[in-house]
């Protein structure tokens, strides 16, 4: 039985009863364990005949996976045996399953593949939640293989049972539960086709033990049906025109641009569409790198802790073209006042963005690949008939902020190593062709501030969600996928004790990343919160990891506990040797504990929930919009 293939339905809805075995009565004969069941055929066909974890196996095989990221479990058991006979297929034994999914994403990015994930039921599936609402929130392509008791007992409150199609049905793009072996081929197939399609996402296929362990005929499916699933991808002729129109004439126009530049492709041409319009452009979080951080018409990342030129420009432009981002509150701020004189158009693949949290003037469905490609035509002729647009004033405006606010930072006075200045340098000597994976915190956005990014997928990092522990895995996945660059976790001493175990996975399977620890001794964009509005009350967020008299952990010899090199930078005349010292190692994964100061903070910054004119270019410093004027 397989659960779809239909569109999931919206959050909170309830699956028909039918897509659900009936629960057995409790007083119903026990069952033979399934660890013992003996292979039964199931199904006809013309296919190969072999059980139904050989078809998984087989399953991923033909759709192009070549890593597996995972841990075994009894009911993904029967699974693992063929997995070991794959020549196509490279399982990576994860320590956590939260690992696993993290380091599918990371694959993702820097392989343009569907990352794929496994783990077994129960614990083993409900481990994996955080990555795949993480994947959801990011639109990362996604494939999260899981195994489920066997289908006689789901229902039954079995050992190790957990509805994972339930629990996941609103974090995921769809899922599936397939009790059947004969379904698993097309399921497997249509979960990839799902997960890279319109607006990539994770999906889920859960698959009961019996399943796996029954005989079946394999048939690779040789094209996909799945009714009511058409995602839009060429937008709408007068949509565009009007759009063309519009940006041809504004006198204060802002290209504000999302994720789903870097998830469609579409960077070069985004970078035609900034040349002719000659409008500036800001990048969000999830856009870093989607236009060159040094094309002059780059303002730099809009939002709580965007640039003051960024966020400014937004507040005050008549025209803005979102596109491919979901006016998310950490870029808007207080949605009432973000943008009041601005018309919009908004270009996405996912109709449910356009209109949700912004009224749109001009909503635009489509793939933003051929939305750009469409739309410079049109803009070339508004151009030819009228001329173009007088935008003199408005980078006067723009370039007086940029000259007023660049982004900055003052050294620390306890005499520890300003964050900011280890991140930039790590990302001047590493160079545009480096990834970069950040955590979430203070030292997740010095990332996104200090590091030029140059091109797309050089920065993940967890934008929607906010995952702590983020860094470490997707790099590991990064470095999978991608194992010619420099991948380095930009990682705070915080985030970095919630999945740090990965370094045992990377030192035994040879992935070499390189973690920079940001050590503040601190969760330290809680102690900024507190510092800021909760009077300096530091409650429970010391983590006595690198200031004080003791170390615990002490990073370095827990580096040298996992197979890796460890190291330690407390000066800021040794920042550059100790870097340079960690991209000498190639061998090996290396640690580097760089012991920060935990007063520095980060800027600008617009709290939360507070209109985006409020920005503080720095504690007590606020631009005044009205002599700029």
């Amino acid at each position: 039985m397989v659960q779809g293939p239909h569109p999931a339905p919206p959050a909170g809805a309830s699956r028909p009863p039918a897509d659900r075995p009936t629960p057995r009565p409790q007083t119903a004969p026990a069952v033979t364990p399934a660890d013992v069941v003996r292979p039964t055929v199931v199904g006809s066909g013309q296919g190969e005949p072999m059980t139904g974890a050989q078809s998984i196996v087989r399953s991923l095989e033909e759709a192009g996976a070549r890593n597996v990221f995972g841990i075994p479990g009894g009911a993904i058991l029967p699974t693992y045996d063929p997995l070991m006979d794959s020549t196509k297929l490279r399982h990576i034994l994860v320590r956590h399953e939260q690992g696993a999914g993290h380091a599918a994403s990371g694959y993702a990015y820097t392989s343009g593949e569907v990352g794929v994930c496994m783990a077994t039921s129960g614990p083993g599936a409900t481990n994996l939640v955080t990555p795949i609402a993480d994947a959801n929130m990011d639109s990362v392509p996604m494939v999260a293989i899981t195994g489920q008791v066997a289908a006689p007992m789901i229902g039954t409150d079995a050992f190790q049972e957990a509805d994972i199609v339930g629990i996941t049905l609103p974090i995921t793009k769809h899922n599936f539960l397939v009790t059947d072996p004969a379904d698993i081929p097309k399921t497997i197939a249509q979960a990839f086709h799902i997960a890279r399609t319109g607006r990539p996402g994770p999906v889920l296929v859960d698959i009961a033990k019996s399943a796996m362990q029954a005989m079946t005929s394999f048939a690779w499916p040789t094209e996909i049906d799945l009714p009511g699933y058409h995602p839009v991808t060429k937008p709408h002729a007068k949509q565009i025109r009007e759009a063309a129109r519009l940006l041809a004439t504004a006198r204060r126009p802002v290209l504000y641009v999302g994720g789903g530049a870097i998830r469609s492709g579409a960077s070069a041409e985004l970078r035609r569409l900034v040349d002719a319009s000659g409008a500036p452009a800001v990048t969000t979080l999830m856009a870093r790198g989607a236009l060159p951080d040094s094309h002059p018409q780059n303002l730099g990342m809009p939002g709580m802790h965007g640039t003051v030129p960024a966020v400014a420009a937004l507040q005050k432009a008549d025209l803005i073209v979102a596109l491919g981002t979901r006016f998310d509150d950490r870029v808007t701020g207080k949605l009432s006042s973000f943008a009041p004189n601005a018309t919009i158009v908004h270009a996405d693949i996912d109709p449910a963005e356009i209109g949700k949290n912004r009224r749109v003037d001009v909503p635009i469905v489509g793939d933003l690949k051929e939305v750009i490609s469409d739309l410079l035509p049109e803009l070339a002729r508004e151009h030819a008939q009228h001329g173009q647009p007088d935008l003199e004033g408005w980078w006067r405006q723009i370039d007086d902020w940029r000259e007023t606010f660049p982004l900055g930072y003052t050294e620390p006075e306890d005499g520890h190593l300003a964050p900011q200045h280890v991140i930039q340098r790590i990302g001047e000597m590493s160079g545009p062709e480096a990834v970069y994976a950040a955590g979430v915190g203070q030292h997740q956005m010095w990332a996104a501030q200090f590091i030029r990014y140059e091109r797309p997928n050089a920065w993940l990092n967890s934008g929607g969600l906010g995952t702590m522990g983020y860094s470490v895995p997707a790099a590991m996945g990064a470095k999978v996928g991608d194992p010619s660059r420099t991948v380095w976790s930009i990682d705070g001493d915080g985030c970095f004790q919630m999945t740090n175990q990965e370094l045992a996975t990377c030192a035994i399977n040879e992935i070499p990343i390189k973690v920079a620890v940001v050590n503040n001794s601190s969760l330290g964009m809680v102690r900024q919160w507190q510092t800021l509005f909760y009077e300096s009350r530091y409650s429970n967020t010391d983590l006595h990891t690198g200031h004080g008299t003791r170390r615990i952990p002490d990073f370095v010899k827990l580096a040298d506990a996992y197979g890796c090199v460890g190291l330690r930078c407390e000066t800021k005349a040794d920042v550059d040797a100790t870097i340079k010292r960690a991209l000498e190692i190639d061998d090996q994964p290396v640690v580097v504990d760089f012991t920060v100061s935990r007063d520095a903070m980060v800027w600008p910054m617009v709290a939360a929930g507070v209109s985006n004119d409020e920005i503080q270019y720095a504690r007590g410093i606020s631009p005044s919009w009205d002599r700029e004027e």
